[in-house]
């Protein structure tokens, strides 16, 4: 029924989980690949959002700061930006590399 508080699969539910992964959903392994896809995602977009969250603060609330010359016409407020596409495609790159390394051998496993 619409709007029915104790589905199947859901935490509380007294119920295991249902739907085409529920007998993969018992496995150690599985579990542990979660886990770890969890925290490697939570440890991204925290340090994503910290960082841009920094930059954005800064240029709301620090003007003059963000306006310092660094090198000719170049400002901090323009290296800043410049940093935050390059730690993008690094917290990108990190990302990988640690999916090769400690998800995808999971992963391989469990297929």
């Amino acid at each position: 029924m619409a709007g029915d508080s104790r589905v199947a699969g859901r935490p509380g539910s007294g119920t295991g989980p249902s739907g085409q992964y529920a007998s993969i959903a018992r496995y150690e392994r599985f579990r542990l690949l979660r886990g770890r896809y969890r925290r490697a995602a939570l440890a991204v977009a925290t340090v994503f959002l910290g960082w841009y969250s920094v930059y954005v603060g800064l240029s709301a609330f620090a003007r003059d700061f963000m306006g310092r010359t660094v090198v000719g016409h170049v400002n901090v407020a323009l290296l800043l930006g410049v940093l935050q596409v390059v730690s993008t495609f690094a917290v990108a790159w990190a990302y990988v590399a640690y999916a090769r390394r400690r998800l995808d051998p999971l992963a391989g496993e469990l297929r």
